[in-house]
């Protein structure tokens, strides 16, 4: 298979202007949207929630370091795999959040608690459906140590 091409269709601006590992909850970010996707948002204001896909243009990954590492770099942390994971340093640049919207306007959505740094290029937003995204699910303890300060 070839490469695969996506163009963003807006980017991140916020206060966020170096990379982090915690404190994103009370983070406020706006998705400005490039002028032929503003339309796009439309309904969106009757939603709570959406997820954001983006592009980890910051990232840096080296896989002899990232393909199996320690969440965050901790020492507590298990050594798991990239899958295992939500870290920015990925084979595929790609990042996922979901997010509270906050507002959203003819050409802006913002949001709370998106993880991104100012200038992000977002690839795609979509609609929080609790039927879709919010699943029973198990995660290791590890998981709920490391996302303590998270948000």
């Amino acid at each position: 298979m070839g490469n695969i091409i996506m163009l963003p269709i807006g980017y991140v601006k916020n206060n966020v202007s170096e990379k982090k590992y915690t404190a994103w909850g009370d983070d406020i970010s706006s998705i400005i949207l490039k002028s032929e996707y503003c339309t796009g948002l439309t309904g969106l204001e009757d939603f709570s929630h959406a997820t954001i896909l983006f592009y980890l243009d910051k990232a840096d990954y080296i896989k002899e370091r990232h393909l199996q590492r320690r969440p965050q770099n901790r020492e507590e942390m298990p050594a798991v795999g990239i899958f295992s994971q939500r870290c920015k340093d990925r084979a595929n640049q790609i990042g996922i959040t979901s997010v509270e919207i906050i507002s959203v306007s003819d050409d802006k959505l913002v949001v709370k608690g998106l993880d991104a740094v100012d200038g992000t290029p977002v690839l795609d937003i979509k609609p929080y459906y609790p039927v879709y995204d919010k699943k029973e699910a198990k995660v290791p303890e590890w998981v709920d140590k490391l996302i303590e300060k998270y948000f």
